[in-house]
Parts: structure tokens; C-alpha cells; sequence
């Protein structure tokens, strides 16, 4: 898979770095709405290591409110522009909404992450991407946390969107899955997917995009506030790295690629210099 300049080495865990420019996100909301204070984050995490720029113009978190296209278009496009003007750094544009992505990717987007995994429209996403030939990711969600055999529902719902994809004439190659941690999954259901990432990424013979970062199944793990997540977060992202994961999602960039670096370096294995 290629993004922007950057083509994903299967044998490899990249960072996606968060930049949310949202008043209202749970965990950064307000930080980085200036536009210069987005650019030094950005410039930090280039230097921190992060391979991908996620960026995001409406609050995900459980209770958002939703807000129109033009607005996210507002936040999200002169971000794009300005980053694309100075650092050469592959994009990705958080986003579920057509209108937004086709802004986005106007504006220099070198990929969409849609949260509803193509079914939040009428197909216009999915005509969207397959006409720009970009690549996505494709998140599970749905509208409540009910289930009866969750692991199975998951893969099936991933595999309406995977027809979606199909049937609009996007490259398989062109698609990475997301497990949705936090959406529309209960704490347990949350620990599973988790501990079942190799049994996804083996289903559907996709890359996986792993975005836990400070997320509430970790801090109801650990009894801890948003800003205590880190050490949660590192713990995820190395059995990510172990199970075959692709992409982690994360805020923290610097200790995410050193723990990366340091699961693969066991994953490879170790000689004898004598």
C-alpha cells in the first residue's frame, strides 16, 4: 500500500500521529485549533518519529455533536494547506462525510479514515475514493453496542464495507481495517478485539490500523484519567506490533516508536555475535 510517498513495508509498524483541530475531542480538544500551534505539534512529531499525519475536524467521542461539512471543511482544509506547504509528511483526513473528504483530498489529503467504514452515505464516499484511486481505512461502528456473537458480527460488518468498497471499484490494496476500539463496543468487547487482531488481519488479508491511544478501555483498566493513559497505550500498541498490526493511531509519538522498535526488534529474533 502506498500513501503519499510512503509505501508500507509488510514486515513494519508505522505511527500515525493525531492532530485533532477540534475545540471538543477527548483528549486534545482546543490544543491545536490555532493554526501555528498545529504546525509546531506537527514539526514535533516529524522529529518524534511519525511516519503518517491523522487529521481530524469534528469530535469523535462518545456524545459528540455532529457538525455540518462546511465547518468541518473550515477546520480541517487551511490545516491541510498549510501542512502540505511546509512539511512533507503523508496526510490522512479523519473524516466520514463526502463533501469533507472531497475538500480534503482537494486540498492535498493523501488518504480518508472514515469512522462509519463507508456506510454512512449513499455510496458517495465509496464512488469518492474509488474515483481518486486514494486509500482508506475503513473503521467498524455501528449505532449501538449490542450483540450476540461479537467477534463474528465485527468481521461481518467489515465485510458489508469491504463490499461497498468493492462493488464502487476501490482496490482491495488500497483499503487498511480498523477494529474501532471505543466505538460501539463495550469494555469487554473492546479487550477482545484487541487480543483477536491477528484473527483480523488473517480474515480479511487487509492491513490493520490499531487507534487506541488514551481510549476508555484503558483507563478503566487502569483506574486512571485521560492524561495517565500512556503506559496503557505503549501495552496495546506492542501486542498490536506482535499480532501483525500495520498502523497504531496514537497521540504520544516519540514512545510509541520506541516501543515499536523494541517489539520488533524481539519479533526478528536475536544471534550471537561469537
Amino acid at each position: 500500500m502506498q500513501i503519499g510517498h510512503l509505501a508500507l513495508d509488510p514486515g513494519h509498524c508505522y505511527v500515525m500521529g493525531i492532530l485533532n483541530v477540534t475545540p471538543d475531542s477527548f483528549s486534545d480538544g482546543g490544543q491545536f485549533t490555532a493554526r501555528d500551534a498545529a504546525l509546531r505539534h506537527v514539526s514535533q512529531m516529524l522529529k518524534d518519529g511519525m511516519d503518517i499525519l491523522d487529521i481530524g475536524g469534528e469530535s469523535n467521542r462518545p456524545g459528540y455533536t455532529q457538525i455540518s461539512c462546511e465547518e468541518e471543511i473550515a477546520r480541517t482544509v487551511p490545516v491541510i494547506e498549510a501542512i502540505r506547504a511546509r512539511f512533507d509528511v503523508p496526510i490522512s483526513l479523519d473524516t466520514y462525510k463526502w463533501q469533507v473528504a472531497k475538500a480534503g483530498i482537494a486540498a492535498g489529503a493523501d488518504m480518508i479514515n472514515d469512522i462509519w467504514g463507508l456506510r454512512y452515505d449513499n455510496g458517495e464516499m465509496a464512488s469518492l475514493l474509488a474515483e481518486t484511486k486514494l486509500p482508506c481505512c475503513l473503521m467498524h461502528n455501528r449505532k449501538g453496542a449490542v450483540y450476540q456473537h461479537f467477534f463474528a458480527e465485527l468481521l461481518s460488518d467489515l465485510a458489508q464495507s469491504l463490499t461497498i468498497a468493492e462493488r464502487a471499484g476501490i482496490r482491495r490494496d488500497n483499503i487498511l481495517l480498523d477494529p474501532g476500539i471505543g466505538f460501539a463496543k463495550s469494555y469487554e468487547n473492546n479487550l477482545e478485539a484487541i487480543a483477536r487482531l491477528d484473527e483480523l488481519q488473517s480474515h480479511f488479508g487487509c492491513p490493520v490500523l490499531l487507534g487506541t491511544s488514551r481510549k476508555s478501555v484503558i483507563g478503566l483498566t487502569l483506574e486512571e484519567p485521560v492524561s495517565e493513559r500512556l503506559e496503557g497505550t505503549l501495552a496495546t500498541t506492542v501486542i498490536g506490533v506482535m499480532k501483525g498490526v500495520r498502523i497504531v493511531r496514537v497521540h504520544d509519538v516519540r514512545e510509541n516508536v520506541r516501543a515499536i522498535r523494541m517489539a520488533e526488534a524481539v519479533g526478528r529474533g536475536y544471534s550471537y555475535a561469537g
